[in-house]
């Protein structure tokens, strides 16, 4: 590795210069940073240990649409070292931060606890450690991963015990959902995805649909204090097991979330390579008052891939601050990979995600603007692309100073550190 001394005096002195730089184009660093640091970012709990969760002890995945790929050491095994690896990864990140928990993460006891059985007290933990830091909660109802999962249909299954389980299941973790709202003092997001679906060409897809829509009506037919709790409902192209149908599509979410008043999410990895999702925002948010999305990255066939700075994700935060929507957008990780040190995963993507915001933040758009209302169609393209190697970079590195936390590649050193000292010990 090259080893580059980031000090503070050369850390504020390529600031100085960029501040000049954006500066003369009309471009005020400080404000952007300022907009930037009221953006909090949900991480990911389930990148930690691969989405195994603490269910029951030794449990792992046994099915329902989710697999994970590698077998890097030193995953957490337990809540108190999921929460030491996120921790560490929090250190690490500039800005306000969230913890996203799927609802088998909670703290279960030895004898572990069914799905449609858990409660508040499973995350009475979680709800103390998160006002400790004061960090918000996010919340999924999980699923997946579970024998009731493996036939490939939940909600939307023809046999009512097994539909009328996890609506229990989903019922439970709204509650939950709402009880960390009321803890912490802002909205918990309950967010629900299910892998329903069949491998191959259904020859009914009405009856799943259909089964669906009543599943979902059961649920939220207990009505929740919305300043407490967000419903989110999380659609899919395809994925393992779905790769013919999906139940649960963007089209049925999308008329659902709109006729019901839910949210709509739009995970960036569950949709046709060629659609791009930050051109959904500016058409959702006409009709729904808040989004939330997943930043991932889609390689091929799926989401899950540690989430880079590439052109989907500036994209994406392009268009939220393009379309002054950055009040309404609710942003969360979502990815997995068990193939590299986990708690560099969480670094890479989140920091990536905020150097898009920071990036789409720091854009002349005010004059791109002009230039299109004029039909000055050359300078507003000329305009975009030369802002694009404007020293970002510098800008970023004084956001991590100021929130004391380590610039440029400085932070790598650190993890290698922990992962030494910390996850080479794990069993």
């Amino acid at each position: 590795m090259v080893n580059v001394e980031w000090s503070d005096s050369r850390v504020e002195q390529a600031y100085s210069q960029a501040r000049e730089q954006y500066a003369a184009i009309g471009v005020d660093t400080d404000e952007a940073l300022d907009l930037l640091g009221r953006i909090p970012l949900s991480l990911h709990c389930w990148q930690g240990d691969d989405v195994g969760g603490f269910e029951k002890p030794g449990a792992g995945l046994t099915g329902g649409g989710i697999q994970v790929t590698g077998s890097f050491p030193g995953k957490a095994g337990n809540v108190d070292e999921l929460r030491a690896d996120i921790e560490q990864a929090f250190s690490l990140i500039p800005g306000p931060h969230r913890l996203n928990l799927h609802a088998i993460y909670g703290e279960f006891g030895s004898k572990g606890a069914e799905r449609n059985r858990i409660g508040p007290e499973h995350f009475k933990g979680w709800i103390d450690w998160a006002g400790s830091r004061s960090t918000g909660l996010d919340f999924n109802a999980t699923c997946f991963s579970h024998p009731l999962a493996d036939s490939g249909f939940t909600l939307s299954s023809r046999d009512k015990g097994i539909r009328d389980f996890w609506i229990e299941h989903v019922k439970g973790c709204r509650k939950i959902s709402a009880v960390m709202g009321r803890a912490q003092g802002s909205p918990c997001i309950h967010n629900l995805w299910i892998p329903d679906g069949s491998k191959d060409i259904p020859a009914d897809r009405w009856t799943h649909r259909e089964l669906l829509k009543q599943s979902l009506d059961a649920i939220y037919s207990d009505e929740l204090d919305p300043a407490v709790m967000i419903d989110s409902m999380e659609s899919k192209l395809f994925g393992l097991g779905s790769e013919s149908f999906v139940v649960g599509s963007h089209e049925f979410y999308l008329g659902y979330a709109l006729a019901k008043g839910k949210m709509l999410c739009l995970d960036l990895g569950h949709f046709h390579p060629t659609e791009s999702v930050a051109d959904k925002i500016s058409a959702i948010l006409q009709f729904f008052p808040t989004l939330l999305l997943h930043v991932s990255r889609g390689v091929r066939w799926d989401s899950d891939h540690v989430v880079t700075l590439n052109d989907d994700v500036r994209a994406l935060a392009e268009e939220i601050v393009r379309s002054r929507v950055l009040n309404r957008v609710h942003l969360a990780l979502d990815f997995f990979d068990a193939s590299i040190n986990r708690i560099g995963a969480w670094v890479i993507g989140a920091r990536a995600t905020r150097k898009a915001l920071l990036a789409a933040l720091l854009e002349p758009i005010e004059a791109i603007r002009d230039f299109e209302k004029n039909g000055d169609l050359f300078s507003r393209l000329a305009l975009m692309d030369e802002s694009r190697t404007l020293p970002v970079g510098a800008v970023f590195d004084h956001l991590c100073l100021k929130a004391g936390v380590p610039p440029g590649s400085a932070w790598l050193p650190i993890v290698r550190r922990y992962e030494e000292d910390v996850l080479s010990k794990r069993l």
